[in-house]
C-alpha cells in the first residue's frame, strides 16, 4: 500500500495549522485584516496606524489562543462581542461579512466539500449537510463557527476601531482596559464551568508482570473516533462475538484534549498529555518526552509496530510508524491500512501491531455522527475487522494472541467534533480476548492510559518509564502461552 510521502507529512503539518482552533484564530485574523487592507499595503501612512492597532490588539488575541470556549462556554464570547458594541459603539460592516463570507467559504466549502471530496470521496454536494455541522459543532477546532467567528470579529472590531481614527491615549486606554476586562472575565469563566476535564492518576504504574508473558503477541484495532453509544447500537456479529469471550469494559474514558495524536500518545506511553508533551494534532516539537511501549520492546529485543496514517509519525517517529496515505476514498482507506498491517506481519513478524481504523472517524467528520451513515461505517468496520481477524488466523498469527479493541476517542455532534469531551467524545468502546484474557464485563471507570501498561503485562515488559496508567488487571488470568 502507498505510504504518506514526504510531500504529504509536510501537508498535513500545515493542514493542523488551519485545523486546530488556537493555531487558526490569529492566522485568520491577521488574513481577514489584510485582505480588508489589500488596497493599501503599499500605503506607508497605512502602516503607520496598522501596526500600532496590530500591537494593541495582540493582548486579545493571545488572549483567544490562550483561552478554548468549546461546549457551554461559548455564550461567553457573544455576550463579550454584545458588550464591545455597546461600550465601543461601534460595528465595521466590511469586517462582518468579510469574516462571515471567508469563514463559510473555508470551512463549508472548501474544508466541508472540496477537501473531503478528494480525500475521502465525499460527494460533492456535501455542503448541502455540512453547514449545518458547522454551525453545531461544539469544540474548539476551526471548524467551530459559535467560538471562531466570535473571537475574529472581536478581534477584527479592536483592530479596525483603532485605525478608524488617530489614535489618542483615551482611545488606547480604553481598548487595554476592554482587553483586560475580558482576560479577567475568561479566567473567573474557565475557573467556574470548565469541569470536564479528566482527573488522571500521578502515581507510577504499580503492576509489573515478573512472572513471564501471558501472550506471545498483542494485536490493537483501533476504531478512530468510535461513539460508544453508536457501536452499541451498531450490528456487529463478529465483534460481539469475540467481546462475548473475553472482557469488555463499559466506562473507558479518552484524555483530554480529545485529539487523535493526544490520544494515541497516551494510548502508548500510559502517560497524561502533561506529561507526554503532546497537546494537539498540531505537534510543534516533534516526539514525545516519556517512553512509549515501543521503546521497552526495542529494550527487550522485542518488535512493536503502529499502522496509521501521517500525523501519528509526529509523535512516534518514522521506526515505529508504518504510515499509510490517508488520501483515499473512504470505502478503501481502512482496507488500505489492514494491508500494511498483513505486511508488517508478514515482513517483521511483531510482537505489537497497533492498527489504526480511520473510516468511521472521517465519516463522522465529513457527514456527521447522527446520521445512519456513520453506524452503517461501524457495520462495514466489523466486517473488514472479522475479515483481518481471519488472515491473521489462517496464518498463525492470533496463536497464543490477545487481542484488544478500542477506540482513541468518540466523536460530539457537528463536525465529527472531538477534543473537548461532550459526551459523544469522552467514553469509547473496550474490549479485550484471546491468550492470557479472562471473560467478565467491568462497570468500573477505566482510562485508555491504561492501555500501554496492559500491554506490557501481557507481554512481560516493565511498563514505560513515565506510564501511570493501571493495568487492567480484571480481565488477566495467568495462563502461560
Amino acid at each position: 500500500m502507498k505510504p504518506a510521502s514526504k510531500f504529504e507529512i509536510v501537508v498535513a503539518r500545515c493542514w493542523n495549522v488551519l485545523n486546530e482552533g488556537k493555531s487558526f484564530h490569529p492566522v485568520f485574523v491577521l488574513g481577514v485584516f489584510l485582505l480588508l487592507h489589500l488596497f493599501e499595503l503599499g500605503d506607508v501612512g497605512f502602516w503607520g496606524r496598522a501596526l500600532p492597532a496590530l500591537l494593541f490588539t495582540a493582548p486579545l488575541v493571545l488572549l483567544f489562543v490562550y483561552y478554548d470556549f468549546p461546549l457551554r462556554l461559548r455564550w461567553a464570547l457573544w455576550v463579550f462581542l454584545g458588550l464591545f458594541v455597546l461600550v465601543f459603539r461601534f460595528v465595521d460592516l466590511p469586517a462582518l461579512a468579510l469574516t462571515l463570507g471567508l469563514y463559510i467559504f473555508f470551512t463549508v466549502f472548501f474544508w466541508g466539500t472540496f477537501y473531503y471530496h478528494l480525500r475521502t470521496g465525499a460527494p460533492k454536494t456535501n455542503f448541502v449537510r455540512f453547514w449545518r455541522l458547522v454551525l453545531e459543532n461544539p469544540d474548539s477546532t476551526s471548524g467551530n463557527f459559535q467560538e471562531q467567528v466570535s473571537k475574529a470579529l472581536l478581534a477584527l472590531f479592536t483592530l479596525e476601531y483603532l485605525i478608524s481614527s488617530p489614535l489618542t491615549v483615551e482611545r488606547v486606554l480604553l481598548v487595554l482596559g476592554f482587553i483586560a476586562a475580558l482576560g479577567i472575565a475568561s479566567y473567573l469563566i474557565h475557573k467556574k464551568f470548565f469541569d470536564w476535564k479528566p482527573v488522571y492518576s500521578s502515581e507510577p504504574t504499580e503492576d509489573v508482570n515478573h512472572d513471564g508473558p501471558l501472550a506471545k503477541r498483542v494485536i490493537v484495532v483501533v476504531i478512530d473516533g468510535c461513539r460508544l453509544d453508536r457501536f452499541r447500537e451498531a450490528e456487529k456479529p463478529y465483534l460481539e462475538k469475540m467481546m462475548a469471550s473475553g472482557t469488555v469494559y463499559e466506562s473507558v474514558e479518552t484524555t483530554y484534549p480529545a485529539r487523535t495524536v493526544v490520544c494515541f500518545s497516551s494510548m502508548l506511553t500510559g502517560a497524561a498529555p502533561e506529561r507526554h508533551g503532546i497537546s494537539s494534532n498540531l505537534v510543534l516539537k516533534l516526539g514525545l518526552k516519556v517512553e512509549s511501549i515501543f521503546d521497552v520492546l526495542r529494550r527487550r529485543g522485542k518488535v512493536g509496530k503502529l499502522v496509521g496514517i501521517a500525523h501519528l509519525i509526529d509523535a512516534f517517529g518514522h521506526d515505529d510508524v508504518a504510515s499509510v496515505t490517508s488520501v483515499a476514498h473512504n470505502d478503501k482507506i481502512d482496507q488500505n491500512l489492514i494491508a500494511t498491517a498483513r505486511r508488517e506481519l508478514e515482513e517483521h513478524n511483531p510482537d505489537l501491531l497497533v492498527l489504526q481504523l480511520l473510516a468511521v472517524d472521517q465519516n463522522g467528520h465529513t457527514r456527521g455522527t447522527y446520521y445512519p451513515e456513520y453506524v452503517e461505517r461501524i457495520e462495514i468496520t466489523d466486517r473488514l475487522i472479522e475479515e483481518f481477524m481471519q488472515w491473521c488466523e489462517q496464518r498463525g498469527y492470533l496463536r497464543d494472541a490477545a487481542v484488544i479493541l478500542m477506540a482513541d476517542h468518540g466523536q460530539g455532534i457537528g463536525i465529527g467534533a472531538h477534543g473537548h469531551l461532550s459526551e459523544g467524545e469522552r467514553f469509547v468502546p473496550f474490549a479485550m480476548w484471546g491468550s492470557g484474557i479472562a471473560k467478565g464485563r467491568v462497570e468500573s471507570p477505566r482510562s485508555i492510559l491504561d492501555l500501554a501498561p496492559t500491554i506490557s503485562y501481557l507481554l512481560g515488559v516493565e511498563p514505560p518509564k513515565g506510564s501511570t496508567g493501571r493495568v487492567l488487571t480484571e480481565a488477566l488470568r495467568r495462563s502461560q502461552p
